[in-house]
């Protein structure tokens, strides 16, 4: 009789290449947000207002989304080795923010070079999230949980170089130049170590009509709208939560620009945590009551933090924290449950609309919070409480998909 049939043993350098990939995508993130660190001194320096300051971030986020159409479209990851296509984001993400810093002078020299920036860091998350695919089989939630946790700390970093500077008072040309060099060795990193696992598949090329077959089923709408509400709220906050946290602390008399980046970095790189227990704990829990869970915390922190401004400072970066950590924890499971639940052949384009779309949102959320130019605790509690809707909506989403039958392709069956 023949024996049964061994598992495939977990290939013996998944762990290495997960850090390696992390600390690479940690760098390199350091320039998503570095010109809304800086933001402060560009107000001063170039006269902008909250709808300015809006701008850097939303070129970003508009880069982002179509780089990562176009790379999608063409194919650019079936041809390209993944170590070559991360390291030349990278150089693309390091070149465009240090022309940034060297070139611009006021907001409209600014945005091409932060556009440059977001499509250059489109070769290197979505493709981060591919190579550890084919690493990882038993432990993949951990794996994507912790790569996206790395990128949440390096989408702070830049605060923690502007509170070191502020400390010196250094320019604000030489932090964003500083993210460029973190960036740079993500590069190296990328380009000398970022290997495909033994289980990789090849990238599948977006098609609109694959992507319209794989939307006409219920629970992939389900899986994108919650997405969607998702990132209603993550960046919105991640961009106006330092202005927030400099306006509620100089209420208190804590008025340095060092404090105030010191609290708007531990508040996003907290989101590390999260993602890191979230990828943990979503195969044993299951997809939709991981992302209830971290929706209603997420948007319940918000409209706590909205009403504690100007508030006693340790309370409030506490519960700015909680919202720092649920923000984002969720992240990674909208898109693994697209890939449960699409049909065979369409994951690679539902995935490739979802984070096209997802981002392109954050553009308008991102935009409408400067509208309303919060300046004092009513205007920040009803811009929270709009980001607050967010979530909202995803709780919905992800609970009527809950109750769907083929849900329990999710998770193992555990929904």
């Amino acid at each position: 009789m023949a024996s049964p049939r061994t598992p495939e043993a977990e290939p013996a350098g998944r762990w290495r290449q997960l850090a390696l990939m992390s600390v690479a995508g940690l760098l390199v993130l350091g320039t998503w947000f570095s010109g809304t660190a800086v933001a402060p001194s560009l107000v001063a320096a170039w006269g902008i207002d909250a709808v300015g300051v809006a701008a850097l971030t939303i070129s970003v986020q508009l880069g982002f989304a179509a780089g990562a159409l176009g790379l999608a479209a063409v194919g650019v990851p079936d041809v390209v080795p993944a170590r070559w296509l991360v390291a030349a984001g990278a150089v693309v993400a390091t070149l465009a923010n240090a022309g940034f810093a060297l070139f611009a002078t006021d907001l409209a020299t600014a945005m091409p070079f932060r556009f440059l920036t977001g499509a250059g860091i489109a070769a290197v998350y979505p493709v981060a999230m591919k190579v550890l695919a084919g690493w990882f089989r038993r432990e993949r939630g951990l794996a994507v949980g912790t790569l996206t946790g790395a990128i949440t700390i390096g989408s702070a970093l830049p605060h923690l170089l502007r509170a070191g500077g502020g400390l010196v008072g250094v320019e604000w040309q030489s932090v964003v130049l500083a993210a460029s060099g973190g960036a740079a060795i993500g590069a190296v990193i990328a380009a000398l170590a970022v290997a495909d696992g033994p289980f990789a598949v090849p990238a599948l090329r977006f098609s609109p009509t694959v992507a319209v077959a794989a939307l006409r089923e219920p629970s992939v709408r389900l899986a994108t709208l919650g997405y969607l509400g998702h990132m209603w709220e993550l960046y919105a906050m991640w961009s106006w939560i330092p202005v927030f946290l400099a306006a509620s602390l100089a209420l208190t008399g804590a008025t340095d620009a060092g404090t105030a980046s010191l609290a708007a970095f531990a508040v996003v790189a907290s989101g590390g945590l999260g993602c890191i227990l979230a990828g943990a704990l979503a195969d044993r829990l299951g997809r939709t009551t991981l992302t209830m869970a971290a929706l209603g915390l997420s948007g319940t922190s918000a409209i706590l933090t909205a009403l504690l401004f100007g508030a006693w400072p340790v309370l409030l970066i506490a519960v700015a924290l909680v919202w720092g950590i649920t923000v984002v924890a969720d992240s990674a499971q909208f898109s693994t449950a697209i890939s449960e639940l699409a049909p065979p052949g369409t994951a690679g384009s539902a995935l490739t609309v979802q984070t096209a779309a997802g981002f392109l949102l954050t553009a308008i959320t991102i935009w409408g919070v400067s509208l309303l130019d919060p300046g004092d605790a009513t205007g920040w509690r009803v811009a929270f409480a709009l980001l607050a809707l967010g979530p909202a909506v995803g709780i919905w989403a992800m609970w009527r998909l809950r109750h769907r039958p083929d849900a329990t392709r999710m998770a193992g069956g555990h929904r």
